[in-house]
């Protein structure tokens, strides 16, 4: 709650407070039986055809995907890339590697930072992502997904998005409540409290300073 407070400390709004029976026109909305419920599984996005297009820029990829996609054709491959040239297969123009035997074949996403961050933007930050933990996160790009060092990416993602700290609860359970002592003498115990950004009134302040004397 008091995260939110100061969020909204910043504009100028009121609070109506507007009964559930005078409301009936939302209850009504949020009753409705007469229609069906959409699944959505997947929001529509150019992420697979950006991967396509961004093979031509990482040299590495882009020869394993010359080498798949044409096996006749001559191309120089590093000895290690030959060494798990059999983990790879090209698939409408995407590369997938294999990570163990059993392991479902995964998208490689090349080495370009924005692509990765689109990625990782799609899989925790989109409205059926839902913010969720590291480990949930990575649960869900490893689906698909696969870089190396994908789960320092992931990591550090999640340790630096900004919406996380303000909508999920805080890690730890604060300490109960404890009284203050009784104050004995006037101005032994003070507290102040202060808003600025308002309004500018006849002589030009904008700010509110209060100072109170609990004896």
């Amino acid at each position: 709650m008091a995260r939110w407070l100061s969020f909204f400390a910043e504009y100028n709004f009121t609070v109506d407070y507007k009964p559930g029976e005078q409301n009936v026109l939302a209850d009504a909305l949020s009753r409705r039986p007469d229609y069906e419920l959409a699944h959505l599984a997947y929001l529509e996005s150019p992420l697979y055809e950006l991967i396509r297009e961004a093979y031509a820029d990482d040299v590495d990829l882009a020869g394993l995907v010359e080498a798949l996609s044409a096996p006749n054709k001559a191309v120089e491959l590093t000895a290690r890339q030959r060494s798990r040239l059999h983990r790879y297969s090209v698939v409408e123009g995407l590369l997938y590697y294999q990570v163990d035997g059993g392991d479902e074949p995964r998208i490689v996403v090349p080495n370009d930072e924005d692509l990765r961050h689109r990625v990782l933007y799609e899989a925790h930050d989109t409205p059926l992502s839902g913010h969720l933990g590291r480990e949930k996160t990575y649960t869900s790009v490893a689906l698909n997904f696969w870089w190396p060092h994908m789960y320092k990416w992931v990591r550090k993602y999640v340790q630096t998005c900004e919406t996380c700290p303000r909508v999920k609860p805080a890690p730890s359970v604060s300490a109960p409540l404890m009284s203050l002592p009784v104050p004995v003498d006037c101005w032994s115990s003070v507290s102040l409290d202060f808003i600025f950004e308002l309004p500018a009134d006849a002589r030009g302040h904008t700010g509110i300073l209060v100072f109170v004397c609990r004896q």
